[in-house]
């Protein structure tokens, strides 16, 4: 892949702080409203990102990146429990506090592979940290990998429903968590 000149660099790195504000804000991303606020042409703004879906997948990358880490780190971790429930955490807390990540953990597809790759190592890493927490006997054996994501969405469904305000989400995302976490533990 040939580097990008520092003026298209610079455009790519302003289209996705510019979509980051507009995902933030809740307001609809499109193309055109993007390049408006940018300052930039429509044409400039394509080139770069041919859908919003490749757009909104780039604003939501940092973040899957970071639960992917997360669950990479929580991998090494000597607590099976404590990596499993870090990891949760981790997971709940992007849920309420980073719109994008929403919406692309909700797509049907995606079209970056980048997206593809990160969904399936933070799912893998999922699974492999809940096994690690079974076979310490540190959650209930009951419990199962396809339990998790019904559980985390509920979570943060129930957050955005019951929250009296943005500022309210992430305690409230937190105190659901531990209970349900208290749930889970053998």
């Amino acid at each position: 892949m040939t580097p990008q000149r520092k003026d298209a660099a610079r455009n790519w790195e302003h289209i996705v702080a510019v979509a980051r504000e507009l995902v933030d804000e809740g307001t609809p991303l499109q193309l055109n409203d993007v390049a408006r606020r940018a300052g930039l042409g429509v044409g400039t703004v394509y080139r770069h990102f041919p859908t919003t879906e490749a757009l909104l997948e780039t604003v939501a990358t940092p973040c899957l990146e970071a639960l992917a880490s997360q669950g990479e780190q929580g991998l090494a971790h000597d607590d099976p429990w404590e990596a499993f429930a870090a990891f949760l955490t981790k997971i709940v807390e992007g849920q309420v506090t980073d719109p994008a990540l929403v919406k692309v953990s909700a797509a049907a597809q995606d079209v970056l592979p980048r997206t593809t790759d990160l969904k399936k190592q933070i799912m893998g890493n999922g699974s492999k940290l809940l096994a690690k927490a079974r076979e310490a006997g540190a959650v209930r054996a009951d419990l199962d990998d396809a339990d998790i994501v019904p559980l985390m969405c509920g979570i943060a469904y129930a957050t955005y429903v019951h929250s009296g305000s943005p500022a309210d989400r992430l305690p409230t995302a937190r105190r659901y968590l531990e209970t349900l976490l208290r749930g889970l533990r053998a």
